[in-house]
């Protein structure tokens, strides 16, 4: 069992800048993926952000060239650079991890951002 824990929400302006941090109880060198989801008020959760256990990552068109994921193995830890943030961008951010063996699918509770003009 992996519980994830997110920070680095808050309020910001457009054009402004955020990092959300993702804290893992346990190793997640065997996470086969980590990525960041976020879900707006009347909308469905998307895909934000992902990283691959090879280090390949994969990023929704609306962020690409303005969010970048990292992971910091030894600190069990993921995060999310968001740079020149829209008011679009606001939302409720989720951390997941996911496991192949044994399997695994876990999420945080997330965490707000909200972007103003």
């Amino acid at each position: 069992q992996v519980q994830l824990v997110e920070s680095g929400g808050g309020s910001v302006q457009t054009g402004g800048s955020l990092r959300l941090s993702c804290a893992a109880s346990g190793s997640i060198l065997r996470a086969n993926a980590m990525g960041w989801y976020r879900q707006a008020p009347g909308k469905q959760r998307e895909l934000v952000a992902q990283m691959y256990i090879g280090g390949s990552t994969n990023y929704a068109d609306s962020v690409k060239g303005r969010f970048t994921i990292s992971r910091d193995n030894p600190k069990n830890t993921v995060f999310l650079q968001m740079n020149s943030l829209k008011s679009e961008d606001t939302a409720v951010y989720y951390c997941n991890a996911i496991f192949l063996s044994p399997l695994g699918d876990y999420w945080g509770k997330g965490t707000l951002v909200t972007v103003s003009l």
